[in-house]
């Protein structure tokens, strides 16, 4: 699994509209993301940089426009920073940050039938009822 670079939370947010529109051009992501937060041009022009700087995206010119593709994939993305938040704050156990957030309740009942419902579902899915 190759290492993903460190992106902060407003690159995120850049990243997101990337992933769901690429390719994808400056004044597209700029016209996108102004949607989603109050960010001037020359912000997000900055985040695009810095993701390019940190080989999260790639960029091409393309007529008088960059165009920008990713070099990470969302999901291998997520996967990787929750691992990264699991072991840093539950010592990389799932099942402690559930009972964290149940104990501390952090969880309706709603989102714990919820998750029995998904767990219930994946135990009949593997066979294993």
């Amino acid at each position: 699994m190759k290492e993903i670079p460190q992106i902060s939370e407003a690159e995120y947010e850049v990243m997101k509209i990337v992933w769901k529109y690429e390719p994808i051009s400056t004044p597209e992501v700029v016209e996108k993301v102004s949607k989603k937060i109050d960010w001037k041009p020359n912000t997000i022009q900055t985040m695009l940089s810095r993701l390019v700087k940190k080989k999260a995206l790639q960029t091409r010119k393309q007529g008088r426009v960059f165009v920008y593709t990713s070099l990470i994939g969302e999901h291998e993305y997520v996967e990787q920073t929750s691992k990264k938040f699991l072991k840093q704050f539950f010592d990389g156990t799932l099942n402690s940050m559930v009972l964290n957030f149940i104990e501390n309740d952090q969880l309706s009942k709603d989102e714990i039938s919820e998750l029995k419902k998904i767990l219930s579902e994946r135990d009949m899915k593997e066979g294993k009822k």
